[in-house]
């Protein structure tokens, strides 16, 4: 999930409960299969899925991820037309724009900008017509269409360290298999900031060209 800051509202308190223990595992995520497994990573198929997105410039990832989920909670919260509440998912995929990868020897992953983009995974039981209408006009509905993406899953802490050693492992993992990514690294985190990093679930993804796809 993402980090709050010290002063939690009453709101990011009730979705952090949400995505701590038991809760965590019962929430709906995008329907997907395993096509490939490999000692690194696997190779999914998503099925299209809609999502709500924001688009947070600030000094880090931290401090993004702060206004990012107060935007998104609030959404899904009640601030949309016509108020509807509406049911937590999994995962919260965080995204950095302008992202460059280099697929040589040394694999390379660096950030351009101070830009990010966060998105909250909507229930499937709704459509582009039926979702409400974000009141705030900086949240966005739209649909991940149908799509292979490489997946590396790990524990541990969302720190930029630990981040950056799994998406290296990943991708010199597929710069070795003759893979390429199609599109930027997302980082998918599937727990509260409560849950002991031994035991959060986050997955490095990235879409490729997968041959046969």
């Amino acid at each position: 999930m993402l980090p709050v800051s010290e002063k939690a509202t009453p709101l990011a308190l009730t979705v952090l409960f949400l995505f701590s223990g038991d809760a965590a595992l019962a929430l709906e995520e995008p329907e997907f299969e395993v096509v490939a497994e490999r000692d690194a990573y696997e190779i999914r198929r998503y099925e299209p899925y809609i999502v709500a997105e924001v688009d947070v410039s600030a000094a880090s990832e931290r401090s993004a991820g702060n206004t990012a989920f107060r935007l998104l909670a609030g959404y899904i919260f009640g601030d949309n037309k016509p108020r509807t509440k509406m049911a937590m998912t999994a995962p919260v995929e965080a995204t950095p724009k302008g992202e460059k990868m280099s697929m040589t020897a040394p694999v390379e992953s660096q950030y351009t900008g101070d830009t990010y983009t966060y998105a909250f995974v909507m229930e499937r039981q709704y459509t582009l017509e039926t979702l409400p209408e974000p009141v705030d006009p900086r949240i966005r509905i739209v649909t991940r269409p149908a799509r292979y993406v490489a997946v590396l899953r790990y524990s541990g802490s969302w720190g930029e360290k630990n981040t950056a050693q799994h998406r290296t492992e990943l991708m010199a993992a597929l710069d070795a298999d003759g893979l390429a990514p199609a599109g930027p690294v997302t980082l998918a985190r599937f727990n509260s900031p409560f849950a002991l990093p031994v035991f959060r679930r986050n997955e490095i993804q990235v879409e490729v060209d997968w041959p046969g796809g």
